[in-house]
């Protein structure tokens, strides 16, 4: 019993020992791998780097990111990185501006095109079509108007309405008024003597 207590103990630490070592050993092994010359530079005498005279390279100006885990300061990369310039439009995107307005050939200024309103169409109030031919006055009765549509003859008094829509105000000797009920408009009739032939 005591000697099985003694081993559960040993592996516990060993495993314990075992949890700590595995990270420890994959960092040191990249920082071993970022640290170490790359292939192509192995091949290269001693105190010399890789160069590209591609003219790619050449226009393309210093590099200034480089993918390394060194945390010390490269002043050279810094310099060049001041040195770039914006070329940017001649716009000024932190400046509100409205666009200028069009600039008419042979006048000074800004002038704005005169736009007249639109004009209402005026609909002419139709004609009333009755015709007024003839009036009868009988004592003790009012004063009845013949007007004639196209084929019909109608007989009205004053107040009346002829084909649901013409009321007749006033009946004279010589004229009937008339009030388009639709169109709110009145029309005086004058009296039509009828044309005899023969």
């Amino acid at each position: 019993m005591k000697i099985g207590a003694q081993d559960k103990k040993k592996v516990i630490v060993m495993a314990v020992l075992l949890v700590i070592a595995i990270p420890l050993a994959i960092h040191s092994f990249n920082f071993s791998n970022s640290g170490t010359p790359t292939a192509a530079t192995d091949n290269l005498p001693d105190g010399t780097t890789p160069t590209n005279n591609s003219p790619a390279q050449k226009k393309a100006g210093p590099k200034i990111r480089e993918t390394t885990l060194d945390p010390t300061l490269n002043i050279p990369i810094l310099i060049a990185s001041q040195k770039v310039e914006y070329n940017g439009g001649t716009r000024n995107i932190f400046h509100m501006a409205e666009a200028p307005p069009p600039t008419i050939p042979g006048v000074q200024g800004n002038v704005r095109q005169y736009t007249p309103p639109p004009q209402a169409t005026v609909i002419p109030t139709p004609q009333i079509p009755l015709i007024f031919y003839g009036f009868s006055n009988r004592p003790g009765e009012p004063k009845k108007a013949f007007l004639k549509d196209a084929d019909n003859i109608y007989v009205a008094v004053e107040g009346e309405v002829v084909e649901r829509r013409y009321k007749i105000v006033k009946i004279t000797n010589t004229f009937v008024l008339v009030q388009d009920i639709l169109n709110n408009n009145q029309q005086t009739i004058n009296l039509t003597l009828p044309q005899i032939t023969g």
